[in-house]
Formats: C-alpha cells, sequence, structure tokens
C-alpha cells in the first residue's frame, strides 16, 4: 500500500493580529526567510506562529527571534530547533531605510505575517512601527466598535 503524501498548500497566511493592536505602523517591508527543510514543510502546513517574535539588526543583517514553527510530523531525528534565530533576507538599500528609521526614539521592526508567494518562496511582512499609546489603543477599540455597528446597520 503506498504511503499518504502529506498536502501542502501555497495559499497560507499566518499573521500577527497583536501587532497591530499593540503598535502604529509607519512603514512594511517584505523579507524573504532562510528555513531548513523540515522548517518549510511545517510552514506549508500552517504551523507556525509570529506573535512572540520580534526583528533586529545586527551586523548589518536583519534578523528574527522568537518565531515559533513546530517541528514536522513525518520528519525523521534530523529535526529543526523550534525557536531558532533565523536570518532574513531584504536588499541592502531596504535595510539601510530600516535602519535609519529604528534609529529614531521609540520606533521598533515588527513581523506582521507569513505568507508563501507563487513562486513558492516563504516570506515574512515586516513593518517599522511605533508603540501606541494606552489611549491610543482604546480609540483602535472605539473605531472597530463603530465600524461593526454600521456593518449591522447595513444589513
Amino acid at each position: 500500500m503506498a504511503k499518504e503524501q502529506p498536502r501542502f498548500s501555497n495559499n497560507i497566511s499566518i499573521r500577527n493580529r497583536k501587532a497591530s493592536y499593540e503598535y502604529e505602523f509607519i512603514g512594511t517591508y517584505e523579507a524573504g526567510i532562510v528555513l531548513k527543510g523540515t522548517e518549510i514543510k511545517s510552514l506549508r502546513e500552517g504551523k507556525a506562529s509570529v506573535s512572540e517574535a520580534y526583528c533586529y539588526i545586527e551586523k548589518g543583517e536583519l534578523f528574527i527571534k522568537g518565531m515559533n514553527i513546530s517541528p514536522y510530523t513525518n520528519s525523521s531525528f534530523e529535526s529543526h530547533q523550534i525557536d531558532r534565530q533565523r536570518k532574513l533576507l531584504v536588499k541592502k538599500k531596504e535595510l539601510e531605510k530600516i535602519q535609519s528609521k529604528i534609529e529614531e526614539k521609540g520606533l521598533t521592526i515588527v513581523p506582521t505575517k507569513i505568507y508563501i508567494n507563487k513562486r513558492g518562496f516563504a516570506k515574512l511582512e515586516i513593518a517599522v512601527a511605533r508603540g501606541k499609546k494606552l489611549f491610543d489603543k482604546r480609540d483602535s477599540i472605539k473605531k472597530k466598535d463603530q465600524d461593526r455597528e454600521l456593518k449591522r446597520m447595513t444589513i
């Protein structure tokens, strides 16, 4: 009997919902991720999380730390480390723009979304962001509630 192959999907989209609540986005960028074999397979199954992850620049390179990619279920003894530091691939000019922006006081780099592009490569959407104050968060909640009420009234 033939072994059943796992189903992979190219239309995954893993979002960091907490980021839009905690931060005000100033600019977004697309970055490639350096992954190992079992990591991409697990990512295609949708078993990843970026809610606790953060990005930083070290020695002219961009890294992400705290991104959780669960172990691939059909892997052998050679599996990947779940929350290792991963290198992000961006163009040099974009990296310089990002670095100049985060040197301003109060700005940081936040991962917002992981997805697989049309060519089958894993991509990470990152944003240069400023942390929201408590009153900004309240305003965001009020706006969402008002939008929800408007949708209910139009239906």
